[in-house]
């Protein structure tokens, strides 16, 4: 059932109603009222079963399901849940009031644009085209630097940042590996460390595993904490993926630990919460005896960009004292 939300008699709102119990998942299903709502001038819609909502941004160009700017569960058992204020502001995002004033309008066009550019920016970092190679060599204004000296050190550096992790089997454009026996010994020994780690460990997650169908504006969360713990002490903090957690550590010390959520970033910090120096924030959790999936007392729920500031500052405490 279709309900077309107005202001001043012009739909801005478009909702898709199914049965409680629908998992909203069907893809043919989302790219029908993605689709029509696109077809008839209204940016947003709705698709729920009453318990979850799922919220689209109809006129991006991408597959339809990847439309999806945000999604909310009503659902108090849902381990993706999240505090009752939270829940009441990601609501209200597509009142009345907040619709007319153009508050989706604004998010959603920066958090869309903030990933096309992001994707961008990897491709062309991850193998930078000549005419930018060119530009930059200009720039540097050294002669002696050759153009493939040029492009492998922005693929260098753009992957030490993290703002492009190396994907598996994917490598930085090499060094002058030596082939002395030490260097050949150095090898096997890192190899063989990897196929020991992998009978420990069970198989290799990466980050696809993680960011796969999660919402727009989780995924823009999720690279807005993950430059800022990569940029901690670039090249000596690294991260790690396990099954259900990303893990970023300095040497051997783990500092933080993420989960992508539906509807939220999770973040673990090795802080204890009665010994912060400030009150914590509203998003914060005490679980010294809750079960989680990442290492430490302190959980975050960041559901938007305006609480990354209070994150950061939590985010940084647990680097400094645990790293």
């Amino acid at each position: 059932m279709d309900y077309a939300l107005k202001i001043n008699g012009k739909p801005v709102l478009l909702v898709e109603a199914k049965a409680l119990g629908d998992m909203l998942d069907d893809v043919k299903a989302i790219t029908q009222v993605v689709g029509y709502a696109a077809n008839n001038g209204i940016v947003w819609c709705v698709l729920t079963n009453g318990v979850n909502w799922k919220v689209y941004r109809s006129m991006e160009q991408c597959e339809a399901p990847d439309k999806l700017m945000f999604q909310v569960s009503l659902d108090p058992r849902d381990p993706g849940g999240i505090p009752v204020q939270q829940l009441v502001g990601q609501l209200r995002r597509f009142s009345r009031e907040e619709m007319a004033k153009g508050t989706l309008d604004v998010l959603g066009e920066k958090t869309f644009t903030d990933g096309k550019v992001r994707k961008a920016l990897d491709a062309m970092m991850q193998s930078p085209p000549r005419p930018f190679v060119k530009l930059m060599r200009k720039a540097i204004g050294d002669s002696n630097l050759t153009p493939q000296q040029v492009k492998d050190s922005l693929v260098r550096i753009w992957a030490a940042s993290g703002a492009a992790p190396v994907a598996p089997g994917q490598r930085l454009p090499p060094e002058r590996i030596s082939d002395t026996p030490s260097a050949i010994r150095h090898q096997a020994a890192v190899k063989a460390a990897e196929t020991r780690r992998r009978k420990v460990e069970g198989p290799a997650y990466d980050e696809s595993h993680h960011i796969a169908g999660k919402p727009q504006e989780v995924l823009e969360l999720y690279h807005a904490v993950d430059r800022l713990c990569l940029s901690l002490r670039p090249g000596a903090v690294d991260k790690y993926f396990r099954s259900k957690s990303i893990n970023y550590r300095r040497e051997k010390h783990i500092f933080c630990c993420i989960h992508l959520f539906a509807t939220d970033l999770r973040v673990w910090l090795k802080l204890k919460y009665g010994r912060l120096a400030t009150p914590p924030p509203a998003f914060a959790r005490d679980v010294p005896h809750a079960k989680h999936w990442g290492v430490g007392d302190l959980e975050l729920r960041i559901t938007n960009l305006a609480q990354l500031d209070e994150a950061a500052n939590l985010i940084r405490q647990s680097y400094e004292e645990n790293a």
